[in-house]
């Protein structure tokens, strides 16, 4: 056990040094988080061997899983209902596009630029053209964005986006079995059941110290992962569907939100962030940093081509239109979930799993970095804390 209590104290040590970052430097600590997993990768691995951070450890990968469900659901928990039905037209809009332009793009740019193989080519096209949930609402949440209309179609957005990769990589790879069928149904049936039950659950046990609520969102949330997981799909899927479900009841329960906030922010995602840093080799990346960066250029490229006019065909001003189309521009959760899938079944080889992950996680730092220098919508950010 002293060992497991000295990474755990590693950890949160360099998450507390990722917080700070973050204040001096007033970029979102999402990001922080994930270059202080990758520097800390190669010094501490350089120094003490990397068996000290064990990014590999069964209980960090369940904290930085947990981490990753429980951020997904609360970005769900977001959206407003009746916001998404008013503007279901634009967030859709934005969202399949931010899926097609990328996913046909960056396999065109890796089946006839980089020469990879059709199937490896098909995989990149879907890590590249995801959209992260868990950064961009870790980084609305900074500014206060995700408590304004704006906020909530640019969520909404996100989710259409990835349950396209989603689609995508179940109709190009993973058989539809038995399996899947179940998922789905079990699935419907939950998300049918849950907004109907939970008020009236939550009015009769909850408010009492022992956190009932907590408790019950988080069974849900992992019976749910369990099973799809089970079925060859994700976990954080089911995950941001039950937030949305649930955002018309356990989304206006402010006092809730916030205790889910702690737990999530002070304990899960450093350990999510900071693995995903963690996951990139600097050494490698220099030593061949072509597919990397032709893949990286290759996503902001063609998210900016598809996003952008989009956006602005919707009455969105240049400055809020830049800033949507640089967050769609994100990826980190979905696009190493694919990669990973990729290199498990053999359709990508390490080294170009290499480049994918590391243009993924380039992807959740560098758009994001530009957004909130040159694009950050200041007149929102008032908006956000009358909310």
């Amino acid at each position: 056990m002293t060992e497991i209590w000295t990474q755990a104290a590693l950890w949160l040590g360099l998450a507390l040094l990722a917080s700070l970052l973050s204040i001096w430097f007033r970029i979102a600590t999402a990001l922080s988080e994930i270059v202080v997993g990758t520097i800390a990768q190669l010094l501490i691995g350089a120094a003490l061997g990397g068996a000290l951070l064990a990014g590999d450890a069964s209980w960090i990968k369940f904290l930085a899983g947990a981490g990753a469900i429980l951020l997904t659901f609360l970005a769900g928990a977001e959206l407003d209902p009746a916001v998404f039905r008013k503007e279901w037209k634009q967030a859709t809009a934005i969202g399949l596009v931010s899926f097609a332009v990328p996913f046909f793009g960056c396999f065109a740019i890796a089946r006839w630029g980089l020469e990879w193989t059709t199937a490896a080519s098909w995989l990149a096209g879907i890590a590249m053209s995801t959209t992260s949930v868990a950064v961009v609402y870790a980084v609305m949440l900074e500014f206060g964005l995700n408590t304004t209309n704006y906020g909530k179609v640019v969520l909404a957005a996100c989710f259409v986006t990835d349950l396209a990769t989603v689609v995508a990589l179940g109709l190009i790879f993973s058989p539809f079995t038995w399996k899947t069928l179940l998922f789905l149904g079990a699935g419907a049936v939950a998300f049918f059941l849950l907004p109907r039950f939970v008020p009236g659950f939550f009015k009769r046990y909850g408010g009492r110290p022992s956190e009932l609520e907590a408790k019950f969102l988080m069974f849900a949330l992992f019976g749910l992962g369990a099973l799809a997981t089970w079925a060859d799909s994700e976990a954080v899927l089911p995950a941001y569907l039950l937030g949305m479900v649930l955002a018309g009841t356990v989304g206006k329960d402010h006092a809730l939100i916030r205790r889910l906030r702690t737990l999530t922010f002070g304990l899960l995602t450093p350990f999510y962030f900071i693995r995903a840093g963690s996951l990139v080799s600097l050494p490698a990346l220099v030593a061949a940093p072509g597919a990397f960066l032709v893949l990286l250029i290759g996503k902001m490229l063609t998210k900016v081509i598809g996003v952008y006019p989009v956006a602005r065909a919707y009455k969105a001003p240049k400055q809020e239109g830049m800033y949507t189309t640089m967050l769609m521009s994100t990826g980190l959760t979905f696009g190493t979930i694919s990669a990973l899938f990729g290199l498990s079944h053999g359709i990508v080889d390490q080294a170009q799993y290499s480049a994918l992950v590391a243009a993924v996680i380039g992807s959740a730092v560098i758009p994001t970095l530009i957004a909130n220098a040159f694009f950050l919508p200041r007149h929102l950010l008032s908006q956000g804390e009358k909310s």
